[in-house]
């Protein structure tokens, strides 16, 4: 579910509610169906379920069990281990924080790029992801997608393209992408590490 947020009376600018509590599984299933542009009734064809029982585990009264996971994870192309973030957080750090160790991986790492979510849960209008580019990898293919987003590298060099440009990203160098196609290579002995914000979020 999106934050909501209201304009304080006397005040210009928008303030964010605060959450009345974490944000749960259910939540970030939510969160992954509307980011794919799916109704209740979309998801509940393609995993062979009735909505009533998906709004239910989308509103955290009913629970899924492991093997329903597992074909939410595999209907959404996402890791399982992307669905169980929220519960390695002790209670009172839910929604807030996320420690080193309990970052949520994002994708299979297996093209040479490791992704790791840094938000507390996936129902921000934007996502922020910690991604390591191993030595000797490159995407192959220009990707392009309908959002703005903007990159700070923390170690390493990145070669990079952005339409007709190409650059080389150095540390502390940061750089912007606003739906033009892009591609990465890293042809380094090192890995290159980026903190990386999109908005919207793709997961």
């Amino acid at each position: 579910m999106r934050k909501n947020f209201h304009r304080a009376e006397g005040q210009q600018g928008m303030i964010y509610a605060q959450p009345e509590r974490p944000q749960s599984l259910g939540a970030d299933l939510r969160a992954l169906r509307r980011a794919r542009g799916l109704t209740l009734v979309d998801l509940a064809e393609r995993l062979g379920r009735s909505v009533g029982w998906l709004s239910q585990v989308e509103r955290d009264l009913s629970e899924p069990s492991i093997a329903d996971l597992r074909q939410i994870a595999t209907c959404f192309d996402v890791p399982l281990s992307l669905l169980f973030g929220s519960a390695q957080a002790p209670t009172d750090e839910q929604g807030y924080v996320v420690r080193a160790g309990a970052r949520r991986p994002m994708g299979p790492g297996d093209d040479g790029l490791v992704e790791e979510l840094l938000s507390p849960d996936l129902t921000d209008d934007f996502e922020v992801i910690h991604s390591t580019f191993h030595p000797g990898t490159r995407l192959e293919t220009a990707t392009q997608r309908p959002t703005q987003e903007l990159a700070y590298l923390v170690a390493g060099r990145l070669d990079l393209e952005i339409g007709s440009r190409a650059f080389t990203i150095q540390p502390g160098d940061s750089f912007r992408i606003r739906g033009e196609p892009f591609r990465w290579a890293n042809p380094y002995a090192d890995p290159a590490v980026a903190i990386w914000v999109i908005a919207p979020p793709v997961y």
